[in-house]
């Protein structure tokens, strides 16, 4: 699934092809998952000038000049594709046709894509953009696994299950920690650690996957690794479910609750 990381480099590679230009084209192959019918997205934002493409939580804004929004959430297995002319990518949910014949096929063999017109923004943070002394506050009475609130969107946006695991494995904390028992100096290392985790993760993606628009590898991480046995560090990595999410975790996360 791709996540904030992820969705950051794709707003600049979307929008330094696409801003500017007139979507001419939208078709919708797959429409399972709309709350909207297609002839509603084509009469909104067909012939409007794409003036940006932002992110709001695990989801992409592609804001256009008459004030209509296109919201697209790749889901797990969503991707995005260039093309020309002709669009020969499998599974594709939808297409969209810029001026210009730059073409964006939007994948997924799972349909689980969510394509929506103009959304409602929630009003729930987002994980980089936290206020100060917020996630103390929002954490109480919450009597869940911090990885299960920190994942479920209710109290921050953004966070997946892959960074999810790594922060908190750079938090020392673990993922099994009943969110509220865990003490005040903790929660600001946590906070801490997702700001700096998703960062440090969107430059190494940066780095080495300057120009893409679909999720690349992950062997960087350092706890979330499927195939590994052990971190960089050599601690072995556990492995457990929670919430029906496959977790990746250490010995040395400190339990609470």
């Amino acid at each position: 699934m791709p996540e904030i990381p992820d969705l950051n480099i794709f707003c600049t590679n979307l929008a330094e092809r696409l801003v500017g230009k007139t979507l001419t084209n939208i078709s919708i192959l797959v429409p399972r998952r709309l709350k909207t019918p297609e002839a509603d997205f084509k009469t909104a934002l067909e012939e409007q000038v794409l003036l940006a493409i932002s992110r709001v939580g695990k989801q992409l804004y592609f804001e256009f000049a008459n004030n209509h929004v296109l919201s697209l959430q790749l889901m797990l297995y969503g991707s995005m594709h260039w093309y020309e002319k002709k669009n020969e990518n499998k599974f594709t949910i939808a297409e969209l046709m810029f001026s210009g014949g730059t073409g964006l096929a939007i994948t997924d063999w799972q349909k689980a894509v969510i394509l929506s017109l103009d959304p409602e923004v929630s009003k729930v943070p987002d994980a980089m953009h936290l206020p100060a002394g917020y996630l103390g506050q929002a954490l109480k009475k919450k009597m869940k696994p911090i990885k299960t609130v920190l994942q479920e969107g209710k109290v921050v946006q953004g966070i997946g299950n892959a960074y999810v695991d790594e922060i908190l494995y750079a938090a020392k904390l673990s993922p099994f920690s009943i969110a509220d028992k865990i003490p005040e100096p903790k929660i600001r290392i946590l906070t801490k650690a997702i700001k700096d985790v998703l960062t440090e993760a969107e430059a190494h993606i940066r780095k080495h996957f300057p120009d893409t628009i679909t999720e690349k590898e992950r062997d960087f991480l350092k706890v979330h690794l499927p195939k590994h046995k052990v971190t960089p560090k050599g601690e072995a990595i556990l492995v457990a479910e929670i919430a029906s999410r496959k977790t990746y975790y250490t010995e040395g996360q400190e339990l609470f609750g």
